[in-house]
């Protein structure tokens, strides 16, 4: 197929790899002009000088970039994607954004006879470079069927959620039980350290129980030896968790752990934490302890 891809960040430049390594006609945009042109050198792909150019023609375009504004940024507008692309045409986003821009979006392509999904993603940088994220998506069944095939070129799971939106909501859900489970494993290992156990032993041994989680297994190493440089950078994280507790606050939802660790993030990012991974609620908890 021909496609475009918005947003060369570290999620967005690798999936937009993939998707060229699997024989699509690749068109990129990405506001910095450097990073796709070192995209373009890589993967052979072409470039567009906006959003627009980069659509112009393709049967998917895809977006993965910061935020709601961002988001608006880039589709609405002369130079936007929606101005380039064609009657017909699907946008996939791949931000994780509100559910209320994604229902705002979808209602304008629908008027312009062009399909929109929210699809937004889990599994990291570690999980874009290698190709296998999880995408919560939100759309119709039909325009979702059309567009799975393209996407399992850097995803191992695409699931429908529902209609427009329940992706975005999906992801909301998909954040709540990373924020408790990542302060759940700094306190413990926190706790490991403060007893003076051998910490990768204990790791190793309650991983192959109930206490098991994806974050014990690809983040009990940074906390132990307190690096952070690699992963989901805690700005990111708070983003995510203000679009959630935002969303929390109409439906009612009652997050007080999530609302407490939010807190916690912004503890981190007062220590100069803002780029490091979210593994770094270990390292709040180090600098506090009396020990």
């Amino acid at each position: 197929m021909k496609v475009a891809f918005i947003g060369l960040g570290v999620m967005g430049y690798p999936m937009a790899g993939f998707l060229k390594q699997a024989g699509h006609d690749v068109c990129v945009y990405n506001r910095t002009l450097a990073k796709a042109q070192k995209w373009q050198q890589q993967y052979q792909g072409s470039i567009g000088l906006t959003p627009r150019e980069a659509a112009q023609d393709a049967e998917i375009v895809f977006s993965c970039v910061g935020n709601d504004n961002d988001l608006r940024a880039v589709v609405l507008g002369e130079d936007g994607m929606l101005a380039g692309m064609k009657s017909g045409a699907i946008l996939v986003d791949h931000t994780t954004a509100s559910a209320d821009v994604a229902r705002e979006l979808a209602a304008l392509c629908a008027e312009q006879g062009k399909g929109f999904l929210d699809a937004p993603v889990s599994g990291g940088q570690a999980g874009a470079e290698k190709g296998i994220l999880t995408i919560m998506i939100g759309g119709d069944s039909a325009v979702f069927e059309k567009v799975c095939p393209v996407i399992d070129a850097y995803a191992r799971c695409a699931e429908r959620i529902g209609d427009v939106g329940s992706g975005q909501l999906a992801k909301m859900v998909n954040q709540i039980c990373i924020a408790g489970a990542v302060q759940g494993l700094a306190e413990a290992i926190h706790f490991a350290k403060c007893a003076d156990l051998d910490v990768n032993k204990v790791i190793d041994v309650i991983s192959k129980g109930a206490a098991q989680s994806w974050q014990m297994e690809n983040r009990h190493q940074a906390m132990i030896d307190n690096s952070y440089e690699f992963g989901f950078a805690v700005d990111w994280m708070r983003k995510d968790l203000a679009i959630t507790l935002n969303e929390a606050r109409h439906n009612k939802a009652n997050l007080p752990v999530t609302a407490v660790v939010d807190q916690f993030y912004g503890e981190v990012q007062g220590m100069g934490g803002s780029r490091w991974d979210t593994a770094s609620l270990h390292a709040r908890l180090e600098k506090f302890t009396d020990k």
